[in-house]
C-alpha cells in the first residue's frame, strides 16, 4: 500500500515539519529504544526530555535526530540551525504524555545520536571556572545518585568525570534527569575498565578515595591481595579489608606480572584537611559495593589518601552522591584557596 500522504507545514522560514497522522508507532518505538541500553548501545541514540536538557545538548553540538513536539512555540526556543538539519514531527500532547517519564511533561522528545565527550563543545563559562579536580566514579549503581553526582560534579568545577564498568550507563533517563543537564557541561567518560583508567588521568596526578562509612572501621588494616596486572581480576564486591587469593596468572604473564600484590594501607585523613595535591583525581565508590580493590591499589601507586568523612557513630554510612558532594566542593575550597595564596605571594613578593 501507498505510503500515508504526510501533512507538512511550516513553523516559520525554513522549518518544516509534519504531522504524526492518527496511529503512528514512531514516538513508542524510539522511547522504548532510549529505555534499554542494549538498544541504546545497538542503534547509537538517546532519548533527551525536555526543553532544558535539549537545548543544553543543541549548544554542546550534540546531534539531532528527530524531534516530537507538541505545539510549534516549543520550536522558537531552540537553535534554529539545528533543527533544520532533524526530522520534526508534531504529536499530540496525550502522546507524549503517554511515554513520558517526567512529572509534568513538556511536551518535547528529542531523539539523539549517542554523544561523543571528545566531540562536544562544553559551555565557556564552564570551561573558565574547571580546576585540576577529576572524579572517578567506581561502581555507582544507581541512577538517581549518578545524575546527582554529575551535577555536582559540573557544580563543582570538575575538569572531567570517569566512570568504570560498574555504573550505570550515564544515557539512562533516569541519570539524565538527575543530571540537570551536566552531561553538556563536563566531559564523561564511560565504560572504562581500570586498566584504561591512567590512561584518561593527567600526567602525575595523586589519586584519593573518598572513604563514607563508620570511622571507627578505619582502624582495620587495608591488605588486599592482587595481581598487579589482573586488575579485574578480584570481585568488585570485595570489601577492603577482606583478603582474596590471587587466581592463578596465565603462562604467558612475566614473573612481574603474576607475582601477588599487596595493596598497602592507604593514609587515612580527614576530608577537611590538606588533600589536593594537583591535579587530583576522587574516588566515590557506591553504597552496596563500596570501594572496589582496583581503586584503593590506584590511590596506593598514586600515593593518594583516603579521605574520611567523619559520621556520629551508629550511623552506617552516607549516600555516595551526598559524599561526593562534600569531598568534592572542599576539594574546590582548598583548590582555589591554594590559587589565592599564589596571586598574593606574586603581587607581595616575600623580601
Amino acid at each position: 500500500p501507498p505510503p500515508p500522504a504526510v501533512e507538512r507545514s511550516s513553523a516559520g522560514p525554513g522549518l518544516w515539519y509534519e504531522k504524526a497522522a492518527a496511529g503512528d508507532r514512531r514516538l513508542g518505538k524510539v522511547v522504548t529504544i532510549a529505555k534499554s541500553k542494549k538498544f541504546r548501545d545497538h542503534h547509537g541514540k538517546v532519548l533527551l526530555e525536555g526543553h532544558r536538557l535539549i537545548k543544553d545538548a543543541l549548544e554542546a553540538g550534540a546531534v539531532l535526530q528527530t524531534l516530537f513536539f507538541s505545539t510549534v512555540g516549543h520550536l522558537k526556543e531552540l537553535p534554529e540551525a539545528q533543527l533544520k538539519r532533524a526530522n520534526l514531527v508534531k504529536v499530540k500532547f496525550e502522546d507524549i504524555k503517554s511515554w513520558s517519564d517526567l512529572v509534568t511533561p513538556q511536551g518535547l522528545i528529542g531523539i539523539f545520536s549517542k554523544p561523543d565527550h571528545a566531540k562536544l563543545s562544553y559551555p565557556a563559562a564552564q570551561l573558565t571556572s574547571s580546576l585540576p579536580l577529576l572524579l572517578i566514579c567506581d561502581n555507582i549503581r544507581d541512577p538517581g545518585n549518578l545524575g546527582t553526582i554529575l551535577r555536582s560534579a559540573a557544580g563543582a568545577g570538575c575538569e572531567k568525570v570517569l566512570l568504570t564498568k560498574g555504573c550505570v550507563d550515564p544515557w539512562e533517563p533516569k541519570v539524565l534527569r538527575a543530571g540537570m543537564g551536566a552531561h553538556f557541561r563536563l566531559p564523561i567518560v564511560a565504560n572504562l575498565d581500570w586498566e584504561s583508567v591512567p590512561s584518561n588521568l593527567p600526567a602525575s596526578v595523586q589519586v584519593c578515595v573518598a572513604d563514607n562509612k563508620d570511622p571507627g572501621a578505619q582502624a582495620e588494616t587495608v591488605s588486599v591481595l592482587r595481581r598487579a596486572s589482573g586488575a579485574g581480576s578480584a570481585p568488585s564486591n570485595l570489601k577492603p579489608h577482606m583478603k582474596s587469593k590471587p587466581k592463578a596468572a596465565p603462562e604467558h604473564e612475566d614473573e612481574e606480572g603474576a607475582a601477588s600484590v599487596c595493596v598497602p594501607e592507604l593514609a587515612g585523613q580527614y576530608y577537611y584537611e590538606n588533600w589536593t595535591q594537583t591535579p587530583v583525581a576522587v574516588v566515590i565508590g557506591g553504597e552496596t559495593h563500596g570501594l572496589s580493590p582496583d581503586a584503593l591499589h590506584l590511590a596506593a601507586s598514586t600515593g593518594g589518601k583516603r579521605l574520611i568523612i567523619p559520621v556520629v557513630p551508629g550511623v552506617d554510612s552516607l549516600n555516595s552522591a551526598i559524599a561526593a558532594g562534600i569531598v568534592l566542593f572542599e576539594g574546590k575550597r582548598q583548590l582555589l584557596g591554594r590559587h589565592k595564596q599564589e596571586d598574593e605571594r606574586q603581587k607581595f613578593p616575600v623580601v
